[in-house]
């Protein structure tokens, strides 16, 4: 029963892209055309099954650009309807477009001056009447082996906003940088959201001396900070080198006599640095293409500003 189920959605489905690309190109296109000029947002409202549908179409719209919200009709009869205002599109979910708590609210909402759109399986229910623009969910036949309980029918809905929310995306140019807007706190959002300056340490948190340094107070600052580095640079802030634990370990394995050396003698020169504006990803896409832990950060003028390692990026979770 299961798989025949899925085949039941499937069809349904099938049929439902055949009517979005022949019959109901145009109603669709027409609701996309008035959510577009919507000065308000989009509130969604479905009774039952249609309604737990048309609270994840209100989220998807919300978090692909088109602001929305989902209010319960029930609730609209009772002062949530003093939420909508005639600006707003109201998009209206019932298979039967019969639904009593739906009906009541229609000509409130006409009497407002509201514009009210239509996702329906009856083309002639009293919600089609009253709709500016209905799209047609209706199917074949239920998964239910009773024919009773919304199956197929609420796919339908569930396809048709989302098939409704891609199209308003794409028309809006939403970008990814769009979308992790708007969800700041999944891994996209940190990607695209996150700067070398949000993650970087600064201040005295930094590693810092000047080439002069002798070599012993060099190796405490670096110990002291604990980022395995230090930046050498001159008083004006201007990067001139970095010295690492891997420099070290070179010098140590050479037998160099390290109390005679300044900061100067064993820095790397002309290190490879990233701007406090970068996004934190691509710190880590340098990070990793040069088989770096550390890099230091400059601003605009090329002056010091912070140091960035792996597990800061690590602990932001930007990688």
């Amino acid at each position: 029963m299961g798989a025949q189920a899925l085949a039941i959605e499937a069809q349904a489905l099938v049929a439902l892209e055949q009517r979005i690309k022949g019959p109901m190109a145009p109603a669709f296109a027409r609701v996309v055309t008035l959510v577009l000029g919507c000065q308000g947002r989009v509130v969604v409202m479905g009774m039952g099954k249609s309604g737990h549908v048309g609270r994840k179409i209100a989220a998807t719209l919300a978090s692909t650009g088109t602001p929305a919200m989902f209010v319960h009709p029930a609730e609209a009869s009772h002062g949530d309807l003093g939420m909508v205002t005639p600006q707003d599109v109201v998009l209206a979910i019932s298979n039967s477009g019969e639904s009593e708590e739906l009906s009541a609210i229609l000509p409130v909402l006409k009497r407002l001056g509201v514009t009210v759109v239509a996702i329906t399986g009856r083309a002639e229910s009293g919600l089609a009447l009253h709709a500016e623009a209905v799209l047609d969910s209706s199917v074949a036949l239920e998964a239910c082996p009773l024919n009773l309980a919304p199956t197929a029918s609420t796919t339908a809905q569930m396809a048709l906003g989302d098939a409704l929310a891609v199209a308003l995306l794409d028309a809006r140019g939403f970008k990814e940088a769009d979308f992790a807007r708007s969800h700041p706190g999944g891994s996209l959002g940190r990607k695209l959201l996150t700067h070398v300056r949000d993650v970087m340490r600064s201040g005295r948190a930094v590693p810092r001396v000047a080439p002069d340094t002798a070599f012993t107070d060099l190796m405490r600052e670096m110990s002291g900070k604990g980022l395995g580095a230090t930046a050498v640079a001159d008083d004006a802030g201007r990067v001139l080198g970095i010295f690492t634990d891997g420099d070290l370990r070179r010098l140590v394995e050479n037998g160099s006599d390290l109390r005679a050396l300044r900061a100067a003698d064993v820095m790397h020169a002309n290190p490879r640095t990233v701007r406090d504006d970068a996004l934190a990803v691509d710190a880590a896409d340098m990070m990793e293409a040069f088989r770096i832990t550390s890099v230091l950060v400059v601003d605009g003028e090329d002056a010091l500003v912070g140091a960035l390692n792996i597990n800061d990026l690590l602990r932001a979770k930007v990688i």
